[in-house]
């Protein structure tokens, strides 16, 4: 079995993880990635078109928590690092453990078929623009689900500047003193909508569902650490808990003009941030309704106000797209929920994984170093997947705790410590115990002495 060719696509946090359990499961893999570093959308980049974080972006989950659970983060990295600081770790990561001799740079994959021996036939571009096809055994797809933007469609058309998301890198001199309208109600929104208020004669931002907003820290603890603590209550008694919790920090969101969410907390995916509800009540953000059309440079409301605008935003989400992919093979741009047994199996193709390919309640990475684990482990004849793939991915979705979720935005959600024990459940049966889940115990770091000295070098 270690005679396996495994193409990996994409050497983002989670394209590195799926190369380094291949690297430690003996098998010949091979990552392409179309950038010159390792990263996917934590390398910042000033070009628009590039899916990259802004300037002064951050990660909304703690390090305590985003970290692989076998190569921590430095002790002096702060609870939230920035980007700069995650490109650094994921190099690191990926010298540790050899992966980046496995990577080819600057190559595009532009199509990827599967042939009658079962094999994938992978058609790409090398750093010259030179065209090659290989033939693999194995298919890991790690491209991430966070480049291609999904823009909103109003009637009417702005005629102020538009842009997504996608290509906002940060607030320059050209947004000082406009007005700046910005859509949408999670993470991307409230940064966007907080770094143009900093500069910005006026910031409305306009949601069209009640969202709930988590501040990062909660009793002096980043938020999510502060969570786990209490997963050991009933899931229904948590969130009325956290709840009124936050009800009783916040107060009602009537009072900053925001919609009221008659869903509890966790019934969908939260958004952090610690600024956005201090720049509504400092005047500096304000709430708008859902956009109704655009009427060149003034937008209309569905409540029936007009207002002009300078520059609109638009912070909508991404689809979930395989440009390598005929769409007729595989597509899930529409898909309510992502048809994937543990959001990694194909039902039709057992030697197709999808690693990283989900949106938990915390962080991707870890659970991505355990689904390239699994996929890993059947290669080499240590797991059986389900004989029933359709009706193990039936139940899977209709168990979730965001079955009753709404909209694409949740196509592929999962709470992050339930679906780290499916993990740990189908990797015990390959005779791998991932253990407890890391709860930032300083203990820990002394077991990982050795590899955090090395790493003070390194970044």
């Amino acid at each position: 079995m270690s005679t396996l060719r495994v193409c990996v696509i994409g050497a983002g946090p989670s394209g590195i993880a799926a190369a380094k359990n291949c690297i430690e499961s003996g098998l010949d893999v091979v990552v392409f990635e179309k950038n010159d570093k390792v990263g996917g959308n934590w390398v910042f980049d000033a070009r628009t078109g590039h899916s990259s974080v802004y300037e002064h972006t951050h990660i909304i989950s703690s390090k305590r928590l985003s970290e692989y659970e076998d190569y921590p983060m430095p002790p002096a990295y702060p609870d939230y690092p920035g980007h700069r600081q995650l490109q650094a770790y994921f190099e690191s990561y990926a010298r540790h453990f050899g992966v980046l001799e496995r990577i080819r740079f600057r190559h595009t994959v532009e199509k990827v078929t599967r042939q009658a021996s079962g094999a994938w036939s992978v058609q790409y571009l090398d750093e010259d623009g030179g065209a090659h096809t290989e033939s693999f055994d194995v298919l890991m797809v790690a491209n991430g689900h966070h480049w291609n933007p999904r823009h909103p469609e109003y009637p009417g058309q702005f005629t102020g500047t538009y842009l997504h998301s996608h290509d906002f890198k940060g607030v320059t001199d050209a947004w000082r003193g406009k007005r700046v309208l910005v859509i949408g109600g999670g993470n991307s929104a409230c940064d966007v909508a907080v770094e143009s208020a900093r500069v910005a004669a006026a910031v409305c931002l306009s949601m069209r569902s009640p969202q709930w907003f988590l501040p990062k820290f909660l009793f002096g603890q980043p938020s999510d650490v502060f969570a786990v603590r209490s997963r050991w209550l009933p899931r229904r008694l948590r969130q009325w808990i956290f709840t009124r919790l936050l009800t009783f920090l916040q107060g009602p969101y009537s009072a900053y003009g925001l919609p009221t969410n008659a869903e509890p907390v966790l019934a969908h995916h939260p958004t952090l941030s610690s600024d956005l509800l201090d720049f509504i009540r400092h005047g500096r953000i304000e709430p708008r309704p859902g956009i109704l059309q655009f009427h060149g440079d003034e937008v209309e409301f569905v409540h029936g106000r007009r207002e002009r605008f300078d520059i609109v935003c638009a912070c909508t989400g991404f689809w979930i797209s395989f440009p390598f992919f005929e769409p007729a093979f595989v597509d899930f741009r529409q898909a309510p929920k992502v048809p994937l047994y543990l959001r990694m199996m194909h039902a039709q193709y057992p030697t197709l994984y999808f690693i990283g390919l989900l949106q938990p309640t915390g962080c991707v990475w870890p659970l991505a170093d355990y689904q390239a684990k699994l996929a890993c482990a059947e290669l080499l004849g240590r797991y059986r997947r389900p004989a029933d793939m359709d009706g193990a991915i039936r139940q899977e979705l209709d168990r979730s705790p965001f079955a009753h979720a709404r909209g694409l935005r949740h196509s592929t959600e999962v709470d992050y410590h339930a679906f780290r024990d499916d993990l740990k459940a189908e990797l015990a049966k390959a005779g791998i115990d991932i253990g407890r889940p890391p709860l930032g115990v300083a203990s820990r770091y002394k077991s990982f002495r050795a590899t955090t000295e090395a790493q003070q070098t390194m970044y």
